[in-house]
């Protein structure tokens, strides 16, 4: 944390809430992993986030008690990290009939109407989390120093390296 970085004890202040609820990706950290963008929606102070099979990847989320929470402005400056509780909803619940369509509605570029993505995700064993703030929020301070940069991670995605394109040929003098 930076010198200047203020720690708030209460779990929900007004800054978390109002970043929560304008909030539509998060950058999540699980234990030591890196912090991975994923698309959520708020829902009463929470963050509600679908991971799996065919949808986005967030490895460990789903079994995680805990994880932190860093949320960025429209500039792309962060405006707040906070400890989330993560909790899982499960198919078949109240709460799981209640918050996956809410869910499915906001999930762009969905295949098909939202009740049939609800049931994919449920047969899929996709993992709804609820990310609850829950611990202490850190926001302000300076920039470090140092880049927070980390290098690519690894992906079987390669890209074909072709010739420029030519319109007409030219001639040397």
């Amino acid at each position: 944390m930076g010198e200047d970085a203020v720690v708030t004890e209460t779990h929900n202040t007004p800054l978390v809430e109002e970043a929560t609820k304008k909030a539509s990706v998060a950058w999540v950290a699980v234990a030591d992993g890196p912090a991975l963008a994923l698309w959520c929606v708020s829902y009463q102070g929470a963050l509600l986030v679908v991971s799996g099979p065919g949808e986005q990847t967030a490895p460990g989320l789903a079994e995680a008690d805990q994880a932190q929470v860093t949320l960025r402005g429209d500039h792309g400056g962060r405006i707040i990290t906070w400890t989330a509780q993560v909790s899982r909803v499960r198919p078949g619940t109240e709460e799981w009939d209640t918050l996956a369509p809410l869910v499915g509605a906001k999930r762009l570029n969905a295949p098909g109407p939202t009740a049939d993505l609800v049931a994919r995700w449920a047969a899929d064993d996709c993992a709804l989390v609820r990310l609850t703030p829950a611990g202490e929020a850190v926001h302000g301070g300076r920039l470090p120093a140092e880049s927070l940069a980390e290098p690519p991670r690894p992906t079987p995605a390669v890209r074909e390296v072709r010739k420029p394109f030519r319109l007409h040929r030219v001639r040397g003098h």
